[in-house]
């Protein structure tokens, strides 16, 4: 063995050595109680926001993941996770599919993607909504609608996609079923939302379809203004893609609702609480300790959603239909839409994108500037 190819080896093993550090680190933090409130409170608030589907059946289920099968860009491993580690940031991945037979893993292609960012000193809470028809490489090297990732390889390869394109350090994840929506919000006592004149009917449609698969009855909406929804119609608000904005106003809805139900549970008892969360646990899937979390239950007033935003930013994106992958959200660029982002996250006035974020802006921008143009 030559000396250059010895080089390499050792590199590449310290390399590994380092997202396992990484990984293993974010883990234990996994322990203590105000991350474990948040991670519950982020599972069941969000059960409205990402995931739109008919009744199932399945039961909660823990995923524990390999960390071997997680990608961390390696000058995140080197630079970013140490200093967020000592700032108390934690990402987790929230996804919502489209599984009508009640299956969570991949397979299904992810309806909703959320970044939940927490800010583990100040309790700060902020969302960011990967547009799921958004261009990005699928952590293969292979580049399609971002939601796709989740279809081929679950939610394993649906966090390397986004640590891969966005330069993130996600470990965890839950994926969300709907079945438990409905109830949660009505056990909260519904949630107050702004609905506007052009959103009724869609509503309104929506609940009826619901109503019908689901075998209940509905309430409709009858006028715009600000108004307490019930679960049923909390749920047929989320699904409204039809008015202006399209998936992009969607996708605020659903970050909207979330925050609504924040507030809402802030307020909760904790018997209120534990009756949401009977609601939701089977609907979920997650490498989270969801027991842990329950017994901190009662701190969940601590933590606020500060934040609401939607990736690509508005002023670095283009539509584009890309050959046969049809209608996409193309990133321009990618580069700056991550710098953007890391501001947003968490308040960094000049970060620089690694080489493999350099890499990929450059290559969407080669695969679909005759798209653009």
């Amino acid at each position: 063995m030559d000396e250059q190819t010895q080089n390499s080896q050792i590199d590449e093993t310290e390399s590994a050595e380092k997202k396992q550090e990484v990984v293993s680190a974010k883990k234990k933090r996994s322990m203590n109680g105000p991350l474990l409130v948040l991670e519950f409170l982020v599972l069941c608030i969000a059960i409205g926001v990402l995931y739109v589907v008919v009744k199932t059946t399945s039961e909660i289920e823990r995923t524990d993941i390999d960390s071997d099968t997680i990608t961390i860009n390696e000058e995140v491993v080197e630079t970013m996770e140490e200093e967020q580690e000592e700032l108390g940031y934690r990402n987790i991945a929230l996804f919502g599919v489209d599984a009508r037979d009640g299956e969570l893993g991949k397979g299904t292609r992810s309806d909703s993607i959320i970044i939940a960012s927490i800010n583990l000193d100040t309790h700060e809470i902020k969302l960011v909504s990967v547009y799921r028809d958004t261009y990005l490489n699928l952590s293969n090297d292979s580049y399609n609608k971002c939601n796709s990732a989740y279809a081929q390889g679950g939610p394993e390869q649906a966090i390397n996609m986004l640590n891969k394109n966005l330069d993130l350090n996600i470990t965890d994840y839950a994926t969300i079923g709907f079945s438990g929506l409905i109830e949660a919000i009505d056990v909260l006592g519904g949630i107050e939302m702004e609905i506007t004149q052009a959103e009724i009917n869609h509503l309104n449609n929506y609940q009826l379809c619901m109503a019908e698969e689901l075998g209940v009855d509905y309430v409709p909406v009858t006028k715009a203004g600000k108004q307490t929804l019930n679960g049923m119609q909390a749920t047929a608000y989320c699904r409204i893609r039809y008015t202006k904005g399209d998936d992009f106003r969607r996708a605020e809805r659903q970050r909207d609702v979330l925050g609504a139900m924040m507030i809402k549970a802030k307020t909760a008892s904790l018997s209120t609480l534990n009756e949401v969360v009977a609601a939701v646990l089977p609907c979920i899937n997650t490498s989270l300790n969801v027991n842990e979390i329950i017994s901190v239950l009662g701190t969940v007033a601590d933590y606020n959603v500060v934040t609401s935003e939607g990736f690509p930013f508005e002023e670095n994106r283009a539509g584009a239909t890309v050959g046969s992958k049809g209608s996409c959200i193309i990133p321009t660029t990618l580069e700056d839409n991550v710098i953007t982002l890391h501001k947003i996250l968490y308040d960094e006035e000049d970060y620089v994108p690694s080489r493999e974020v350099i890499n990929i802006s450059q290559e969407i921008a080669s695969q679909t500037d005759e798209y653009l143009n």
